[in-house]
């Protein structure tokens, strides 16, 4: 249950309620008393200091449609995407920083195609110890360099939480991946921070797991999440993973978070990206991600799964036009 608390109630009085009834206050714009979602009525205490009271069937709270009913939307400098703005935003890039040749061949791949979000890892949480873990924090010195050059927006991967404030200083969108996403340190971290976070699914995990890791940014005070469908693991062998539009579709439906989809990651080998990014624009998502490399077969992490910048600039314009056939644009 969400309690919309009237503006002159003190911070004494939310504060002691806040402990009565082991609830979450989100302070500052959104005021907002959050209690545990088997709680269903306001008892009197409430009712006293209640503006608006809103009760949910599940501790999905904050990004429900019962909470807000219409899509949050993300302002990016002059960058708006999610809400009711119909704008696909594109990030690419490599999946990792490599070296300063090789993510600056990259932004000025994006500049030349007019794509204002460069992707790219500096940690990388690999599953082998014996393979490239990222460049750390020259990495993310190498992508500040970039966005200074050519004036592109930023987004890198938290690891585990002991960078998270270096990555939330270098970057214009926090990505936690994967197997981060039930990192409490890093969802707490990036609940503080004032940027947005691009929160993926992992690949064991419900929808409904899935949000509620995205409630620990939302109740920190972060209102600016996305959500990132990245593929499942399911049965089948012969995909990396399996993407789960069904999912996205759940998501659209239920919550008020923008979406966005990974092609990259869910299908695992280039020749499906292209079909699988097409599918994904024409549902109308906020955010797509395609990761492209100036060498995939050279690259030094995730090398079948990127596409060279020729495939992936000959993708761009079939994806614009999927967009403007379902009233989207790519921004």
């Amino acid at each position: 249950m969400i309690i919309r608390l009237k503006p002159d109630v003190t911070p004494e009085v939310i504060k002691t309620l806040a402990e009565k009834y082991r609830a979450i206050w989100v302070d500052g714009k959104q005021n907002l008393l959050v209690l545990p979602s088997k709680i269903k009525s306001a008892d009197a205490a409430l009712q006293q200091v209640a503006e608006k009271v809103i009760v949910t069937d599940s501790d999905i709270q904050l990004a429900s449609r019962e909470f807000m009913p219409g899509r949050r939307e993300i302002q990016l400098g002059d960058l708006r995407f999610g809400g009711d703005s119909r704008n696909t935003l594109m990030i690419a890039g490599p999946c990792s920083v490599e070296s300063e040749e090789q993510i600056e061949q990259a932004a000025q791949l994006c500049v030349s195609l007019g794509i204002r979000v460069l992707r790219a890892g500096c940690f990388k949480p690999r599953t082998s110890p014996y393979t490239f873990q990222g460049l750390g924090i020259e990495g993310l010195r190498l992508l500040a360099q970039m966005r200074e050059k050519y004036g592109l927006r930023i987004i890198t991967e938290v690891r585990d939480s002991t960078h998270v404030r270096e990555v939330i200083e270098y970057t214009d969108i926090i990505q936690i991946g994967a197997k981060a996403m039930y990192d409490h340190g890093i969802l707490r971290q990036c609940g503080k921070a004032d940027k947005p976070v691009l929160l993926k699914r992992g690949f064991g995990t419900t929808l409904q797991e899935f949000v509620q890791a995205a409630e620990f940014i939302l109740s920190g005070g972060n209102s600016q999440v996305i959500l990132c469908e990245r593929g499942i693991r399911t049965f089948e062998t012969k995909t990396r993973f399996t993407l789960d539009l069904c999912g996205v579709e759940w998501l659209r439906q239920y919550t008020n978070l923008p979406v966005a989809l990974d092609p990259s990651h869910a299908m695992g080998y280039r020749y499906g990206v292209p079909g699988l990014a097409r599918a994904c624009v024409a549902m109308g998502v906020d955010a797509l991600l395609i990761e492209t490399h100036p060498n995939p077969d050279a690259a030094l992490s995730d090398a079948e799964q990127q596409l060279s910048f020729e495939e992936f600039q000959s993708l761009l314009p079939a994806l614009k036009r999927v967009a403007e056939s379902v009233g989207y644009r790519l921004v």
